[in-house]
């Protein structure tokens, strides 16, 4: 479907929200506007996309979109208190999905970037207990791999060992 470096995860992510919430819906997605805003916007959503607030200082931006849902593909790993976005969601269903912690590959951290920085990778059972523990009822859950082409042997487990985790909860 799309032919970039992160297809496999976009056309996950697009089945899966299509699945649970159905085109047309209009969506706050967590994070600034990025290239799978405009996928979604293609597939017939409306999005709106924070503006780079610090989430973390400001959970309460989240109150001021009028939505169907809120998104947050590959958000929570950043921050370094999602219980307290999760807690201020007003819209009734979230879909979220996080990059699973795995035990060949630590958490990522650019030395350049401030935000390009994972304080999290979830394992699927806290996730799940900090949807739960925030007032969140889930639904359904997904989880796929993230193969990359090269050689070696955290390659060959990547082939294997899912990467993402999606889940859908309604509040």
């Amino acid at each position: 479907m799309y032919s970039t470096l992160p297809s496999k995860r976009y056309n996950h992510t697009l089945q899966f929200l299509k699945s649970v919430l159905p085109a047309p819906a209009t969506i706050l997605d967590l994070g600034v506007r990025n290239p799978f805003s405009e996928i979604m916007e293609a597939n017939g959503y409306t999005v709106f996309n924070t503006e780079g607030e610090d989430l973390d200082m400001l959970p309460e931006i989240v109150k001021k979109y009028k939505v169907d849902a809120v998104t947050a593909f590959e958000i929570f790993e950043h921050l370094i208190a999602p219980f307290n976005v999760l807690k201020e969601i007003e819209a009734c269903k979230i879909i979220a999905t996080i990059p699973l912690n795995l035990w060949f590959a630590k958490a990522y951290r650019s030395k350049t970037d401030m935000w390009d920085r994972h304080y999290h990778e979830f394992e699927d059972w806290q996730f799940d207990w900090l949807l739960e523990k925030s007032g969140w009822q889930i639904q359904k859950t997904e989880k796929w791999t993230s193969p990359i082409n090269k050689i070696g042997i955290r390659p060959i487990l990547r082939k294997y060992t899912p990467r993402y985790y999606a889940v859908y909860a309604v509040k």
